[in-house]
């Protein structure tokens, strides 16, 4: 019987579990630093990239296959097939913030704001300084109408990079309430 019981626990279990997702916090807070006196955009935009590179790093080779399988399917606008790879990298890696992030790209790319919304948040809770998620946020609570919101997300995000693209949506506080227009 001892071995049917091991056999039965064994099959009951994942044969692989997903690692611990890479701790890049202390590389990418310097990477902010950077950003937020980056002298121009192009210097901005060469630092950001680097930051991408931390971000699109999975916790290990299953995972990095599964995540360039799906941002070569979105890029391929098969976003169907990239929301699939990454339905499977947060089932894998529920823990990877960049599963979320990119699930809810693919949600956005499709104009389903209301299933990006959580991923997004999810993402976030993951990596809080995620500056893709925070402005993809933003760019998703516009998309739902929740403008208001979506100033305050953008400001979260402009706060680490200063020079994200987004940047021309943003209206300050005061300049919002004096025109009675969001974004």
């Amino acid at each position: 019987m001892k071995p049917v019981f091991v056999a039965l626990l064994f099959l009951s279990t994942p044969a692989w579990a997903c690692p611990d997702a890479p701790d890049h916090s202390a590389p990418l807070n310097a990477l902010i630093a950077r950003l937020q006196a980056a002298p121009d955009e192009a210097s901005a935009q060469v630092i950001a990239n680097q930051m991408w590179a931390y971000w699109a790093d999975a916790p290990d080779d299953a995972a990095q296959e599964i995540l360039d399988q799906g941002m070569t399917r979105r890029a391929a606008w098969d976003l169907l097939g990239a929301r699939e790879d990454f339905d499977r990298l947060v089932d894998y890696c529920p823990d990877y913030a960049e599963g979320y992030n990119q699930r809810a790209f693919v949600n956005f790319l499709r104009g389903d704001f209301a299933a990006a919304l959580p991923d997004l948040e999810k993402a976030l809770s993951l990596s809080p300084n995620h500056i893709g998620a925070l402005s993809g946020r933003a760019l998703t609570l516009v998309g739902l109408g929740r403008d208001a919101e979506a100033q305050d997300a953008l400001a979260q995000a402009l706060e680490l990079n200063p020079w994200l693209p987004e940047r021309s949506l943003y209206r300050a506080p005061e300049s919002r309430h004096k025109s009675g227009q969001e974004l």
